[in-house]
């Protein structure tokens, strides 16, 4: 037993010092060759204020000494700039400035910050198609779609410029004469974000405005793979705060790891923190959070589903199942991953799935023709690949797809599966890839009981005509999710909606509906205007 673990210390040992040696290559290749912010073709970058070298610090002046990062483009796995990342002590200022500057906030009118958020949202609109590029360069999702989340930033500030003027609790009756009962609402102070590199601008932006319009200030630390599109959101958010005289590290910004992001999470200073990524690490970050009885907001995996059944309208779902499963190369938290089918639509559905499949344009993400780009990273190449040994090796049958594509960039073939069990292994595995696995069903009660069996519960939808499937889909009985479709995709959710899952997926609201009451804290106030003392509950005390 001792032999085996000294054996696997030493391989580890191997493993790291090739890694080590492999990041220094890296850097001093991405040091050495050209970065493409010097090119001719991707000089719109510095309409965003980015240059070679960028501060990842903001907290009312732009800092940074930290580690040096280069920003990769997926699409080619060329540097386009670096970013200094922050230090733990730089960390420690900018929490120190951002609380200071809640101060100066928490005095404004909410109606007088709403018209600040209402600057932030009509800033951003001058520079969507600039910005939407940016994600799309960096993160690798097609260009229509980065605009579109830069367009989710701008319709939550709007969406948080009405809220401004409504937010408030009600008054409610006194069972005592002379006394008035009610709720105030206030902000709980400092929101820390921590969002992932599949939305990076629209889940801060869910964040953001309406944290903004509660009263609160706000610390990011967005994705260590996206951290040119968090320094750009964050100078076009300063110059407002700054053009209004306004503290900036009323948004501010630290770029870095996860010593970052554990110094938020433990950081009694940081009085809600909204973390958007995996599972795995949600419940690392939940428990330290819960450590110190703080406040979190956790928006984690999904594993959705689409049920099909007999009576659907096949005009609706195969569109509908080819959007969910192949936009952003099956890299949002609300992609369908498993397709369950009536076994009377069972082949059809999948022949015509598989043909759209085989039409999907795929290409470079900035191209607006493209309608599937890369993987973000190498490492999601290798996931994807590993999946599916995992699901031939389980008794799934690959009919589309399944091969990474011989061209630069991370680039893999989207895939259907067919032939595993409800119940496999791989299928109650979240892989963010493009993989969907197509299951078959005979009824209701199983296809329900099979949307519910994964851990997670973010997103579902069924497709049917049947109106009284569909109340019982929207029932107790039915989906155990926080989105509960009908008709439509489990992905492209609304802003106006609360956006969130149960179980594994965290329990979190942001965007929409009542989310705003997680960014507040709740007081029950009595006041007694009489010159009386009566108690509730008519207890006598005399």
């Amino acid at each position: 037993m001792q032999r085996c673990l000294t054996l696997t210390l030493a391989r580890h040992s191997r493993l790291l010092l090739r890694s080590k040696l492999a990041s220094v290559h890296c850097q001093q290749s991405a040091s050495m060759s050209g970065l493409l912010i010097n090119q001719p073709k991707y000089s719109w970058l510095k309409e965003l204020g980015l240059s070679e070298d960028n501060p990842g610090v903001y907290n009312g002046s732009w800092g940074g000494s930290g580690e040096v990062v280069t920003s990769y483009c997926p699409a080619n796995n060329e540097p386009i700039a670096r970013v200094t990342q922050a230090t733990l002590a730089e960390y420690e200022e900018t929490v120190q400035k951002t609380r200071e500057a809640w101060k100066v906030w928490a005095d404004i009118p909410a109606p007088k910050r709403g018209e600040i958020v209402r600057q932030i949202g009509d800033a951003l609109r001058k520079k969507i198609k600039v910005l939407g590029s940016l994600v799309s360069l960096e993160m690798g999702k097609i260009y229509v779609e980065g605009v579109g989340e830069v367009q989710e930033y701008v319709d939550i500030c709007d969406y948080a410029v009405g809220l401004s003027r409504m937010i408030g609790g009600p008054i409610l009756p006194s069972e005592r004469p002379g006394h008035a009962l009610l709720e105030q609402w206030n902000p709980v102070g400092l929101v820390g974000i921590i969002t992932a590199f599949n939305f990076p601008v629209a889940v801060y932006g869910w964040n953001n405005a309406i944290a903004l319009t509660c009263g609160n200030v706000c610390l990011w630390k967005g994705a260590p793979t996206t951290p040119l599109t968090s320094v750009a959101v964050t100078k076009i958010v300063a110059e407002v705060l700054e053009q209004n005289n306004l503290p900036g590290a009323i948004c501010s910004m630290t770029c870095g790891g996860a010593d970052i992001g554990t110094a938020m999470a433990k950081d009694e200073r940081v009085d809600l923190l909204s973390f958007t990524g995996s599972t795995h690490v949600g419940k690392m970050v939940a428990m330290m959070v819960q450590e110190r009885f703080g406040r979190k907001l956790l928006e984690l995996g999904g594993n959705n589903a689409i049920i099909v059944f007999e009576d659907a309208d096949l005009n609706l779902v195969v569109p509908s199942a080819v959007f969910a499963s192949v936009g952003t190369a099956g890299q949002r938290c609300t992609t369908t991953r498993r397709l369950m089918l009536h076994e009377s639509v069972h082949d059809a559905v999948v022949e015509r799935i598989a043909k759209a499949y085989k039409q999907v344009r795929i290409g470079d993400p900035w191209d607006p023709s493209t309608l599937y780009g890369p993987l973000h990273t190498k490492q999601a190449v290798d996931q994807y690949l590993a999946a599916i040994e995992q699901a031939k090796q389980q008794g799934g049958t690959v009919i589309c797809g399944g091969k990474v594509m011989d061209r630069p960039g991370n680039y893999v073939e989207p895939t259907i599966i067919t032939g595993l069990a409800h119940d496999a292994p791989i299928v109650h595995t979240e892989t963010f890839v493009p993989i969907l696995y197509v299951l078959k069903f005979k009824t209701e009660e199983e296809a329900f009981a099979w949307n519910n069996e994964v851990k997670q519960g973010l997103s579902s939808s069924i497709f049917t005509k049947d109106m009284g499937r569909v109340f019982r889909w929207l029932g107790p009985k039915g989906s155990d999710c926080g989105i509960v479709n009908v008709n439509i995709p489990t992905s492209g959710a609304e802003i106006g909606g609360a956006f969130g899952g149960e179980k594994h997926t965290g329990g979190g609201r942001e965007s929409g509906s009542d989310s705003w009451k997680q960014y507040m804290r709740r007081s029950t106030c009595t006041i007694n205007y009489s010159k009386d003392l009566p108690l509730a509950q008519g207890i006598k005390f005399e």
